[in-house]
């Protein structure tokens, strides 16, 4: 990829439903940029694979648990300081515990957990910058079926719609905040460097808090 002059933030997120492809790409921005990157540990959850075999049983826990873990490993990435490696790019926003528990749970758990989200949100950092890859679920479905993990053969494209529309409405809500919502549906960042640099490029720009929108192709 080629290099272009990095305009420093302190602190990135990647966002996007599942299948997306923030991981890839914080990752990517990371190592060019030579910053700390903050992962989730997804994949070590153990109520996961039970959500998607039956989400009523297991929903609550689930959201618990991943409200938890985001919040300890969010509170201690981003209280500390690397000389050698400034700034921070996330794949994911401590939000998005607040936007699948929302869809997720039934009104009831939901406003209990919700109470207990706010508690904490505030005690954690905003983002300089959040980046949303939007692209629409079928695409998305693609992408997850590609990588193979059996316990998200289940999800369907309701459900990706439902997150989608959990991210959009969440981000009206939000003024304060740097938005930058970068349509997808017509490149492949992964395969192709010339889309992946185009890319890079528009993320690496300033902008004005609020949402702003950018459509890739």
């Amino acid at each position: 990829m080629s290099q272009v002059q990095h305009i420093h933030r302190d602190y990135i997120v990647i966002e996007g439903n599942i299948g997306s492809g923030k991981t890839t790409l914080a990752k990517t921005l990371s190592e060019l940029w030579g910053t700390r990157l903050i992962l989730e540990n997804f994949a070590d959850n153990p109520f996961l694979p039970k959500f998607y075999e039956n989400p009523e049983k297991h929903a609550f826990a689930l959201e618990l648990s991943f409200l938890a873990e985001r919040y300890h490993q969010n509170r201690n990435e981003l209280n500390r300081t690397d000389l050698f490696r400034p700034g921070v790019v996330a794949d994911y926003s401590f939000a998005k515990s607040l936007i699948f528990a929302k869809i997720n749970l039934p009104e009831d758990e939901f406003e209990l957990y919700q109470s207990l989200f706010h508690i904490i949100h505030g005690r954690l950092p905003k983002p300089d910058l959040l980046v949303y890859l939007h692209c629409n679920e079928e695409k998305s479905l693609r992408q997850i079926a590609s990588r193979g993990r059996a316990y998200e053969t289940v999800i369907e494209l309701e459900y990706l719609q439902k997150i989608t529309s959990g991210y959009l409405d969440y981000f009206k809500q939000q003024p304060e905040l740097t938005i930058l919502i970068i349509e997808t549906d017509n490149i492949d960042f992964v395969a192709s460097e010339q889309e992946l640099t185009n890319l890079v490029r528009q993320i690496n720009q300033l902008y004005s808090t609020g949402i702003h929108r950018i459509i890739l192709s």
